[in-house]
């Protein structure tokens, strides 16, 4: 897709956003080593030439490189769109990035700071997977800028873990989040619950060693079954939502209890360690998405603009080379607006302020004073003349609320 000249978005509209918002990226990497049963993420198994074996098993070298510069040319062709502004935050994510080898995640945020001005403490997360962790990968990463890492464990029982397809065991697992809080001042790890078959008995197990490793973050998110998965063609028996339920009150509590604070729908932090590139999203923010099957939301004084790049990585490639990454990009309409914000910002426990709506989606709070009102009459919202936030109930039956927000709500 041949993207419009810039001043095509500068032109007048409906919308009236009276600032930009914080701008953020997110680098997708596309592979992995295997692909889950559960995930419906752009993600790609590795195959025989795109492929390095062994102990630093990654990228082959000459797909590295090839990617590196399909991603360098595709962030060239976006830089128009937000040219002067700076990056708060840096997210390289897959896929499995850390299949990047640290002289390509060096390579690529340099791309990056000689294109983007990254604003004063820009937090730099890299995705990381146990299965392709040896010793002082990490460091390396961290060398290369990279100030965040984010751990994706999932379980720490060995049977779940091949039930889930990870490429890891349990003991890569302790020895990669260990090696993760050497290095990093800060870094989460993924964990997975309501998972096939499992007791609550084994949840507590899964978290209990999770928590005895101190992440300063933790995200943990309940298995659900995604169409075009593995795992929808072919279903596990999965807990019932009262024993769901059961757990998820387990982690609540117990997480409390050690320090981490519960300030979004899955995520947990101790103060001054929330993700900040997370926050970005769930505050409306605005974000360039480069590689393959990334989405971008931009902001102009009249307009909000959604793409989406080519997914499959050769053809993504192929087109980036030619400047033209983007196979999709539309404005968000006016009356879409307030789910897309909803979508969002109800995540938070803490909600939104009242004027974050107008400045982020340029439209006035009025246009959302009857969803508020229906919500607040179902016990899902508080309110008073600043913010919004979720109820309890609210936070229980999440999407329930945010459905309230759309152009024809049922």
């Amino acid at each position: 897709m041949i993207q419009p000249d810039i001043t095509h978005y500068m032109r007048a509209g409906t919308l009236q956003l009276p600032t930009l918002p914080p701008l953020s990226l997110y680098v997708h990497v596309p592979w992995c080593l295997k692909k889950c049963p559960y995930c419906d993420f752009n993600s790609h198994e590795l195959r025989g030439g795109d492929l390095t074996t062994g102990a630093a098993a990654g990228l082959g070298e000459a797909t590295e490189q090839a990617y590196l510069d399909a991603l360098r040319a595709d962030l060239e062709a976006a830089l128009p769109l937000v040219w002067g502004r700076g990056v708060t935050s840096v997210f390289i994510g897959g896929g499995t990035p850390s299949l990047l080898s640290p002289q390509g995640v060096d390579r690529l945020l340099g791309d990056i700071r000689a294109r983007l001005p990254l604003l004063p403490g820009c937090e730099v997360t890299l995705e990381a997977n146990p299965g392709t962790f040896e010793k002082n990968r990490f460091r390396a990463f961290r060398n290369a800028g990279v100030t965040r890492l984010s751990v994706g464990v999932q379980s720490f029982d060995d049977e779940q873990l091949k039930t889930l397809g990870r490429v890891h065991d349990r003991a890569q697992a302790v020895a990669a989040v260990e090696e993760a809080a050497h290095a990093f001042d800060t870094f989460n790890l993924d964990l997975m619950y309501a998972l096939p078959g499992q007791t609550l008995e084994g949840m507590e197990q899964d978290l209990g060693m999770a928590l005895a490793l101190a992440p300063k973050h933790l995200s943990i998110y309940h298995l659900t079954i995604e169409p075009n998965t593995f795992f929808a063609k072919f279903p596990p028996v999965i807990p019932e939502d009262d024993l769901a339920y059961a757990m998820l009150d387990r982690i609540i509590e117990r997480t409390a209890a050690t320090g981490l604070e519960r300030y979004e729908v899955s995520a947990f932090a101790r103060p001054g360690h929330r993700c900040q590139h997370n926050l970005n999203y769930w505050q409306f923010g605005d974000y360039v998405g480069i590689g393959a099957g990334a989405h971008s939301k931009i902001s102009f004084a009249h307009r909000v603009l959604r793409q989406v790049r080519y997914r499959e990585p050769r053809l993504y490639m192929e087109h980036a080379a030619k400047g033209e990454p983007v196979a999709q990009g539309d404005e968000v309409g006016r009356a879409e607006l307030p789910f897309e914000f909803m979508l969002n910002a109800l995540r938070l426990k803490e909600g939104f302020e009242l004027a974050r709506f107008s400045e982020r989606t340029g439209l006035p709070v009025t246009t959302i004073a009857p969803a508020l009102d229906l919500a607040e009459s179902r016990g899902l919202l508080h309110r008073d003349l600043k913010s919004v936030r979720p109820t309890e109930k609210g936070f229980d039956f999440l999407s329930d609320l945010q459905e309230l927000f759309l152009p024809n709500p049922a």
